[in-house]
């Protein structure tokens, strides 16, 4: 059976669609696999009292990356926090830095990756830049429970101060009242004493019966001197 030229020609064509075919989606295939930046991701978290900076590498092609770690101040690398190297995976690997940030601080991760450094596929920042929570991670330090404890403590002392002020208060009106009664009782006694003795009165007559004899004698006397000289 012999093939003429025109069934050799439509096949020609279908080959060559179906190499184009396979090449795009080769193509398509292989930007899928290709590292990107927006496969990495950068958070800012506590461990414990300590804060720390994670970035995470979703690249399913496991392309080998290095992370470098900023801190940022108006606008400009203020210090360099540290870097490592990641092959990422599908399901995301991880890196930890260890950074006692502070909080509402910037933050800038670079990440370039790529087998050859002279030739990367990825040479760029995670955008935006990184910035940390609104409280820091001792936060919990920062305001303990150990706040109310004075306060109650102090409180103790401002509910007990007033017990023993009335106690005192109660006991010196008792000891004003038990020592007042006996100076007045004394002194009633006393003036009692001076008003019930007739010492006074008895003198005042003796003297008056001692006036009137002597006054009497002395009269009598003179009578008696008048008679015999007549």
């Amino acid at each position: 059976m012999s093939i003429t030229r025109r069934t050799a020609r439509r096949s020609v064509q279908i080959l060559g669609v179906a190499a184009a075919s396979s090449a795009l989606a080769l193509s398509a295939a292989g930007s899928a696999l290709a590292c990107n930046i927006n496969e990495f991701s950068a958070e800012a978290k506590c461990d414990g009292s300590k804060g720390v900076i994670t970035v995470t590498d979703k690249d399913p092609s496991g392309t080998p990356a290095t992370i470098t770690v900023f801190l940022e101040s108006n606008g400009a690398d203020a210090k360099q926090i540290g870097e490592q190297d990641v092959t990422g995976s599908r399901e995301g690997v991880t890196v930890t830095f260890d950074e006692d940030w502070s909080p509402n601080a910037e933050y800038r991760v670079h990440v370039a990756a790529g087998k050859d450094k002279d030739h990367l596929i990825v040479d760029k920042d995670i955008t935006p830049n990184l910035t940390t929570p609104s409280e820091g991670c001792s936060k919990d330090e920062s305001t303990p429970p150990a706040t109310p404890s004075p306060s109650e403590s102090a409180s103790t002392p401002a509910e007990e101060s007033p017990t023993p002020s009335a106690s005192e208060s109660s006991s010196a009106p008792a000891s004003t009242s038990s020592n007042a009664p006996s100076p007045a009782a004394g002194d009633s006694n006393l003036a009692e004493t001076g008003a019930n003795s007739n010492t006074g009165l008895i003198a005042g007559i003796a003297g008056a019966l001692v006036v009137v004899g002597g006054g009497a004698v002395f009269f009598g006397m003179r009578r008696r001197g008048a008679n015999s000289g007549r």
